[in-house]
């Protein structure tokens, strides 16, 4: 299986470097780059947010399947919409939280990270392991996914993908 994952297109720069999980805004036409990926592809999966599925149709893609699993974190409702610098100011934020992954992960997020990395996991296995296969989700879902395929986990950018193939 081949999977190919890209990140979503850029929201409105209001959103840039924001925790934006669930919330579902669209992506800005005007910062719509290009994102050489290939046309051939056995299957087509998005997240069900707006921004996934709006950055496959710009891309020319139709025959998608969304799957609210390939979803960014679920962040605790008073962080979503947040930069860092505002997350910081709050009265409850300790720079310890900072120390791991997990530790933040548990601060700032709704969703445990072991839910998080189980929906993430469920939706891999039940991937048809013979295909050629695009996946558009989201930073953080990306990330989870090589960290869970033992592929070096990276940030992208916005429209920039990663190849890993898995056996």
């Amino acid at each position: 299986m081949v999977l190919t994952l890209l990140r979503h297109a850029a929201p409105s720069a209001e959103y840039h470097g924001r925790t934006i999980g669930h919330t579902d805004i669209p992506i800005d036409p005007r910062l719509f780059g290009s994102a050489a990926l290939s046309r051939s592809y056995d299957v087509i999966y998005s997240s069900d947010l707006i921004r996934c599925t709006q950055t496959l149709e710009h891309l020319g893609y139709t025959d998608i399947i969304t799957d609210p699993r390939l979803r960014e974190v679920a962040f605790k409702e008073h962080f979503e919409g947040k930069s860092f610098e505002e997350i910081e100011r709050m009265e409850e934020y300790d720079p310890c939280f900072l120390e791991s992954q997990e530790s933040w992960h548990t601060f700032i997020c709704e969703e445990s990270i072991e839910h998080f990395r189980r929906r993430i996991e469920t939706f891999l296995e039940e991937l048809p392991l013979d295909q050629n296969i695009l996946i558009c989700s989201h930073a953080g879902t990306i990330r989870e996914i090589l960290s869970l395929l033992k592929s070096e986990p990276k940030g992208l950018g916005y429209l920039e993908y990663t190849i890993v193939t898995v056996k």
